[in-house]
């Protein structure tokens, strides 16, 4: 026998009994062995998980030069078990919490969440290179993220976001398809301007001619009795110490064209609007709780001022259709949200780039599930998913921007669940609803939507 066969042998002898088993591979373990991660601290966590991590790892500027200078990202890794799945949430924004994502919940899994470049201090720290702040550049942060995690969860793995962040998670699938088994964005839309127009013919059909008719009718009372609310808008403003660098005249108009988009977007009910001819203080007081004005406060937009780069830019949004107003507005041309682009930057949108990605999703966009709310007003951009893959769009009748699964109707739910077991390989069983008769009527739809 040669000498090497004896060495695990020998090594025994001078261990403990049992000893020679493998090492359990904890959380710390894993962070320990990733080169680009600068610095770790553990925090609460979920109940869902066993132990929760704020990460900042090191991250280039541009992904296809190996000498660019870096960036801290931040992510939060939460732990629950390494035989579960992983989910990764990819936020298009500032991330707000390290909670359980909905999937994650659904999933019982593991949880990754990942903050977009340039939002809060995942930045550098001087100022944003604005030309580094693009989809592919965000996708290789994320693609880099889940690499360095990938060799320790070896179950399946899904992606999901809301909004911005569904839109981050399509972003991220199309250039890394491999990273995931499946993804799960949330009412993302996928723009194909700066001003979309689809916007314009969804709210001109949404919901009934009624509640369409009071939208437009309270819009031009807050117009026409401007010198009755103005007053109030601009108390509050004094209060809450906004800053409208546009002006609170201008914004005040702008958040009266605001008014429609915001109110089909969070699902408002049309009982909600006040009749004609209301006392202007019930006018405002419905107005403030439908459209939040902080979207047109200096520091709101500060904030979020990379969003806007990127919507101005490559992700597309949605404007203002001044013809039913023009009474009242010295606009001419319908109004886009190019005020909120950096100082020294103008909005130019490269339309290629949403182009490739529809494409891509239409040709080999694989185990993605959309979820929309049927009312929203971001639901007017819905990915169209083409019928050359097994992607699966499911809109919440009535649903707003808060569209969740746990919101739609019971057949709806249990189908999503079936679609989730196929394409992940899990038993979601016990989250559905019993059969009635052997076989439930959401498994008898199933064949409509696969």
């Amino acid at each position: 026998m040669q000498r090497s066969t004896y060495l695990p042998i020998i090594a025994c002898l001078f261990l403990a009994l049992g000893s020679c088993k493998p090492k359990v591979l904890t959380p710390e373990d894993v962070l320990s062995q990733i080169s680009i991660i600068d610095s770790i601290k553990p925090i609460a966590n979920d109940t869902l998980f066993s132990s929760t991590y704020a990460v900042w790892f090191r991250m280039p500027l541009d992904h296809n030069n190996p000498n660019s200078p870096t960036f801290p990202l931040k992510a939060y890794y939460s732990h629950k078990d390494f035989s579960k799945p992983m989910v990764v949430v990819i936020d298009g924004y500032t991330m707000y919490t390290s909670r359980a994502n909905e999937l994650s919940k659904v999933l019982d899994a593991n949880q990754i969440t990942i903050e977009h470049r340039f939002f809060d201090q995942s930045r550098p720290k001087d100022s944003i290179p604005w030309s580094y702040l693009n989809v592919r550049q965000a996708a290789a942060d994320q693609h880099t993220i889940i690499e360095a995690f990938k060799p320790y969860y070896k179950e399946k793995w899904a992606s999901t976001g809301i909004s911005k962040s569904g839109q981050a998670t399509i972003f991220h699938r199309r250039y890394y398809p491999n990273d995931v088994d499946a993804s799960v964005p949330y009412v993302a839309p996928l723009n194909f301007s700066y001003e979309d127009p689809r916007v314009y013919d969804f709210l001109n059909k949404v919901g009934t001619d009624e509640c369409r008719t009071k939208i437009r009718d309270f819009q031009i009372q807050l117009f026409e009795k401007k010198k009755e609310v103005f007053p109030m808008f601009e108390e509050l403003a004094a209060k809450k110490k906004w800053n409208f660098k546009m002006g609170l005249d201008r914004a005040y108009d702008l958040s009266v064209l605001e008014y429609s988009f915001a109110f089909w977007q969070w699902g408002f009910s049309c009982e909600s609007i006040p009749l004609k001819n209301s006392p202007a203080q019930i006018l405002f007081l419905h107005w403030k709780m439908i459209n939040p004005f902080t979207f047109f406060n200096e520091e709101d937009i500060e904030r979020t001022r990379p969003f806007f780069y990127q919507a101005m830019t490559e992700i597309g949004m949605y404007g203002y259709d001044v013809k039913p107003f023009s009474k009242y507005l010295t606009d001419t041309t319908n109004i886009n949200f190019s005020f909120a682009m950096p100082e020294g930057h103008k909005a130019m949108y490269n339309f290629e780039t949403m182009k490739d990605i529809d494409s891509w999703l239409k040709e080999s966009g694989n185990n993605m599930l959309y979820i929309y709310g049927q009312n929203d007003a971001w639901s007017s951009t819905a990915v169209d998913p083409g019928n050359k893959t097994n992607a699966v769009k499911m809109f919440n009748p009535g649903g707003s921007h808060s569209s969740r699964i746990k919101n739609f109707p019971i057949e709806m739910q249990d189908s999503i669940y079936t679609v989730l077991e196929k394409w992940l390989e899990v038993d979601l069983s016990s989250k559905k609803h019993k059969p009635i008769g052997g076989c439930s009527r959401s498994s008898q739809k199933m064949f409509q939507i696969l």
